[in-house]
């Protein structure tokens, strides 16, 4: 059961850094936003393509405002999974230990 209590403390990990990487470039990608970038910029479209994916489904949700609250329900649950996912990932591999 060994093998499976690594595997599962490496997901854990794992989905704890994508997790903490989405949070940042989504961070990012609010604070560019509140200036006007330049859209052909690298890393504007980087950051847009990365996180369009999850802002995107998050915007249809809520209704039409005038500010974009979309990153702050990503932080919440972003927040929510590094809270519940991970800890119940890392609890389970302790667990099979």
């Amino acid at each position: 059961m060994f093998v499976m209590s690594n595997f599962l403390n490496a997901l854990a990990y794992l989905v704890n850094i994508v997790l903490t990487v989405m949070y940042w470039l989504i961070l990012f990608r609010a604070i560019i936003s509140w200036v006007s970038p330049d859209p052909f910029n690298p890393i504007v479209q980087f950051l847009h393509r990365t996180t369009e994916p999850i802002l995107e489904p998050i915007r249809r949700l809520l209704p039409a405002m005038p500010i974009d609250l979309s990153p702050v329900i990503a932080f919440f649950g972003i927040i929510f999974l590094k809270q519940f996912l991970v800890n119940t990932l890392y609890g389970v591999a302790m667990r099979l230990q």
